[in-house]
């Protein structure tokens, strides 16, 4: 009975001193993992926004050297920002910087960058199409695309 216990004992320990390094080598993974690197989080600190954020408004003023335009609102102002990566349309086709024009109406997402500065994504320029245009159009171009066969047979 003795030999059976010492011998269980001794594995128990073996197996404690076998697993401690594993489970110390575990730890300081994941200490390392949670501490981000200075390189990463100044990558961070500069990097846009995740995802694009919506704006609308009217077009109060707008740089065309600068490339820029401004939508007031009754807090306060915001200066958009149009790069090469921009899609810029009017009226559902391409439009360009010189289409961009004040007292517009205009919609579109923009990326918030680190420094506070926007930088559009989309910019959509005229009022929306409302549902009804739409659904006379979707209607109109059903209408057009139907065969002659596709009609109610008698």
């Amino acid at each position: 009975m003795k030999n059976k216990l010492h011998i269980i004992s001794v594995v128990g320990i073996a197996a404690l001193a076998l697993a401690t390094p594993f489970t110390s080598f575990a730890a300081e993974k994941k200490s390392a993992a949670a501490s981000p690197s200075p390189s990463a989080s100044a990558a961070a600190s500069t990097a846009k926004s995740e995802r694009p954020l919506p704006y609308h408004g009217m077009i109060s003023s707008v740089d065309q050297s600068a490339k820029t335009f401004t939508i007031a609102s009754k807090e306060s102002s915001r200066v958009f920002k149009i790069t090469d990566k921009t899609l810029i349309s009017k009226g559902g086709s391409p439009a360009t910087m010189a289409d961009v024009v004040e007292k517009e109406e205009v919609r579109g997402s923009y990326w918030k960058n680190a420094d506070g500065t926007c930088e559009a994504k989309a910019v959509k320029l005229g009022p929306k199409a409302s549902a009804e245009s739409k659904k006379a159009k979707a209607s109109s171009s059903a209408a057009a695309s139907a065969s002659p066969s596709a009609s109610a047979k008698p």
